[in-house]
């Protein structure tokens, strides 16, 4: 069975990678007339998840201490979602892409996935060192 982390980061580099595709793609229309920008929907999503906040009146289980993880019983279902704004508006000519949020939230997400992509490989150095550490010399 593997670990929850190895369930997690891989998802978590996705959403990642994908958000910087949108973030691409709305920097690339900043001048399209009409655009709407798009926003990847996943870290509230994997919250959740997590921490269980819709109940479905049905009796949940509670996480005692934050470095607990959720039983392994439950379905991982946070996936990456994209959605377009159609609520605000920048310009007149009705394009709501503000290039200066779009770079901020490009470097946000690039420094995101370099710690998430330090944090997996910092997991899978652990798992060589315990599968190498029981070969007898």
């Amino acid at each position: 069975m593997a670990s929850p982390e190895f369930n997690y980061l891989p998802r978590a580099l996705m959403a990642a990678n994908m958000r910087q595709e949108v973030i691409a793609n709305n920097i690339a229309n900043v001048n399209t007339p009409k655009f709407k920008k798009s926003n990847l929907i996943f870290e509230s999503l994997l919250a959740r998840e997590l921490y269980g906040e819709e109940t479905d009146g049905k009796l949940q289980m509670v996480r005692t201490h934050d470095n607990h993880l959720p039983p392994s019983n439950v379905p991982f279902v946070a996936i990456p979602t994209i959605e377009q704004d159609h609520q605000t508006l920048m310009r007149v000519d009705d394009n709501n892409v503000d290039i200066d949020i779009e770079m901020a939230t490009l470097a946000k997400n690039q420094i995101y996935f370099n710690a998430l992509a330090t944090e997996m490989k910092n997991y899978v150095e652990k798992l060589k060192s315990v599968i190498t550490s029981g070969q007898g010399g």
